[in-house]
């Protein structure tokens, strides 16, 4: 395998080819020997408006999980910051599966943020870095996106200057009253136990103060993470933000246009909360029995290239809507398009507006969420933050919605997130968060959590006034999840009981 680190001459060929091939692919569609085919694709169910978008890809699921690892590499390198080395070592096979040890070529072009990479000598794809919307997968035969970047600035002061937890200034007390030190250092311990269990961060908020916090295995406090489907939280959240603002209600049906052509179309009775819930019914494949066969539309929507909330929402209905749970991305897909179309109805810049209506509200600076070619956010999983930004986003939870005196989500929105929803068969999910139904963590029972791929975690303990923040490496998520147990226990006994 070769791993090429490269920085582009300016006014090389290849730059030139390719700064002239990014000015005509900006007004053209994608050549037609890449024209998606009925035929050709094993997911019969697809229809007309899906088959419409350009460069909605042929039948190729190598070719997709080679664009998937692409695109986690370019973030590991240009959202994260990584050395090339340590990310190589750490690479996830998530996409690749066994191809991963069939990576034949790595390519970094450093001038242009630009990762190509090849598996088994035969199918490459890239991913390029387009600043304050990440890194973004070329459509095959691409050198462009279907958008305009846009820059997103934050109106917060430098976190340095700011006290937490809207800065990084902490204050130089004492540990809360009946915390045990000693107890608290060995729940730190516990979560590097295990060098395989590759913990990147691990974090304690008790009473709104850090009391713990260590990194390792390259990571620092100010690296932006993959976070992975921790970031439906963020779509739940910007939904919440929507609902506070009166936009609409959780018990409203969905505003998706194309439910509501027709009358006779049941996903008109799709609500915003069985999105919320995943409960939608839906028809989308993640590889279970009742599945279509093929590449899972799970997936599809991150590594495709396609505009996955079209995708999403153009699905048909497999199940009455709120009975039946599972744990699909098309529901936040939808709710993703439902913020989109909300935003932007109100005249809003859709692509600033969860800086503007949530992160600057709560002290999260450098949140990346990466969007697909078109601009539309991939929240369910690419999306980037460090461990502090996502132990504000557990305390805004933990003080139900109001931050700093503020109300930010609406009453009884948290209650019903952290509620276990009806339409599953076990109790461990509420809306756009994991819940403790089953007593399956080494928490109390009232513990609900943002989870992501990798064992990406922020537990909220309201019993215990008590956020939690385990980020890791992928590989290592088997030895960091066993890890991770133990030091909830052990922070179970170091920190008292204080409300609820």
């Amino acid at each position: 395998m070769h791993v090429r680190d490269c920085v582009t001459k300016a006014g090389s060929d290849d730059t030139k080819r390719r700064d002239r091939a990014a000015q005509t692919m900006k007004t053209r569609a994608i050549p037609r020997r890449y024209a998606f085919s009925v035929a050709a694709l094993s997911l019969a169910h697809l229809n007309a408006p899906v088959q419409a978008q350009p460069g909605f890809p042929p039948n190729d699921p190598d070719s997709w999980r080679t664009a998937g690892t692409a695109k986690i590499l370019c973030s590991a390198l240009f959202v994260s910051g990584r050395e090339l080395p340590e990310v190589r070592a750490h690479l996830t096979s998530y996409f690749l599966g066994a191809l991963a040890d069939s990576i034949s070529d790595i390519h970094v072009d450093r001038e242009r943020k630009l990762v190509r990479l090849t598996v088994a000598k035969r199918i490459t794809r890239e991913a390029k870095y387009y600043g304050d919307q990440g890194c973004i997968i070329h459509q095959p035969g691409m050198d462009t996106i279907y958008f305009a970047p846009v820059k997103v600035t934050s109106a917060l002061a430098p976190a340095s200057t700011l006290a937490w937890p809207m800065g990084d200034i902490m204050p130089g007390e004492p540990l809360p009253a009946g915390v045990d030190s000693s107890g608290l250092r060995g729940a730190v311990d516990a979560a590097f136990s295990a060098p395989e269990g590759l913990t990147a961060a691990f974090l304690v908020v008790h009473k709104g103060r850090i009391i713990a916090e260590r990194y390792g295995n390259g990571a620092n406090a100010q690296m932006p993470l993959e976070s992975w489907s921790m970031g439906k939280s963020i779509v739940g959240t910007l939904i919440g933000r929507l609902i506070n603002d009166g936009a609409f209600a959780l018990g409203n049906p969905a505003p998706i246009g194309e439910w509501h052509k027709t009358p006779s179309d049941p996903r008109g009775k799709i609500r915003i909360m069985d999105l919320m819930r995943m409960s939608s019914g839906l028809r989308f494949s993640r590889g279970a029995p009742e599945d279509l066969p093929g590449y899972h539309d799970h997936d599809l929507g991150y590594s495709g290239a396609i505009d996955a909330a079209q995708f999403a929402i153009t699905r048909p209905l497999q199940f009455a809507p709120n009975t039946v749970g599972r744990y699909r991305n098309t529901d936040p897909f939808a709710l993703g398009y439902i913020v989109r179309e909300t935003v932007r109805g109100r005249g809003e810049e859709y692509l600033a507006y969860p800086t503007q209506a949530l992160f600057d509200k709560i002290g999260m600076r450098g949140q990346m969420l990466e969007t697909d070619p078109y601009g539309h956010f991939l929240i369910t999983g690419y999306d980037y933050g460090t461990a502090r930004n996502w132990a504000r986003l557990g305390m805004l939870y933990l003080n139900d919605g109001v931050w700093l005196g503020e109300r930010l989500l609406p009453e009884g929105f948290v209650k019903f997130v952290s509620t276990p929803a009806p339409a599953w068969k076990a109790p461990v999910y509420g809306g756009m968060v994991w819940v403790n139904g089953d007593s399956a963590w080494s928490l109390p029972r009232d513990a609900y959590a943002f989870r992501g791929a990798g064992e990406q975690d922020v537990f909220i303990v309201p019993s215990h006034d008590l956020v939690i923040v385990r980020m890791g490496h992928f590989p290592g998520a088997r030895w960091g999840f066993e890890d991770l147990k133990r030091a909830q226990a052990l922070l179970m006994k170091a920190i008292p009981r204080s409300r609820r």
